[in-house]
């Protein structure tokens, strides 16, 4: 009967288990954003007629090597989906855990949908492209979906915030909440430069790279 009664504590250890799995799916949140501006920046260079100054990464869905931008949307959101998966457990029972990782995942499904409804051709590319952008259906679906992921990255960003500034880390939680207005300055920008707009989703997706990172380290020193 003593045997029976105390084996129920036999079951604790095997929770601590459970936060390597955590870290490596919150893994893919840290990737998603470098690997997504390595692949664009390599085909904006490569790709002939592409200029940053006048296109947007969008952009390099369309035409022949189209297909390369297009994996990289649908690989970019799997991969920021298991990063909010991962966030949602390495937070539980914290500040954050909840719709930190939900708005994560909107903005990772945003990528999907970038996927599915291509950009419009315009500003010269593809090569023979005219220079005005006239907006089809899948182009307005586009730049929707865009809206709605980087406002959801930009609340998610405040919002985790709150689990750094939990840990002490109270350089790491101002620079979260502050990120968000560059990124929004970056879109109110794009009308006048293309650059200003890539300039600040790069920033938005390399600081919820690193936000990630630092909160999957587990807690320490502000730095």
């Amino acid at each position: 009967m003593t045997d029976m009664l105390s084996a129920p504590h036999n079951a604790l250890p095997t929770a601590p288990a459970s936060r390597p799995a955590a870290r490596w799916a919150a893994a893919g949140g840290v990737v998603a954003g470098p690997l997504f501006l390595a692949v664009g920046i390599a085909q904006g260079f490569a790709r002939d007629g592409f200029d940053f100054t006048r296109n947007a990464i969008s952009q390099l869905a369309l035409g022949p090597a189209g297909w390369i931008q297009t994996a990289s949307f649908v690989l970019t959101g799997a991969l920021l989906i298991a990063g909010a998966t991962g966030l949602r457990r390495v937070l539980r029972g914290g500040p954050g855990a909840t719709w930190g990782a939900a708005l994560v995942g909107v903005f990772g499904v945003s990528f999907w949908v970038a996927a599915a409804f291509p950009a419009d051709a315009g500003a010269g590319f593809p090569v023979g492209a005219p220079e005005e952008t006239v907006m089809s259906g899948h182009g307005a679906v586009h730049m929707f979906g865009g809206m709605i992921g980087y406002l959801a990255l930009c609340v998610a960003l405040v919002v985790l915030a709150r689990p750094l500034a939990a840990r002490g880390l109270r350089g790491w939680a101002v620079a979260s909440r502050a990120v968000p207005v560059a990124v929004l300055a970056g879109f109110m920008a794009s009308a006048a430069s293309v650059l200003a707009f890539t300039a600040g989703a790069g920033l938005g997706l390399l600081w919820l790279s690193a936000v990630t990172a630092r909160l999957s380290a587990g807690a320490g020193s502000d730095k």
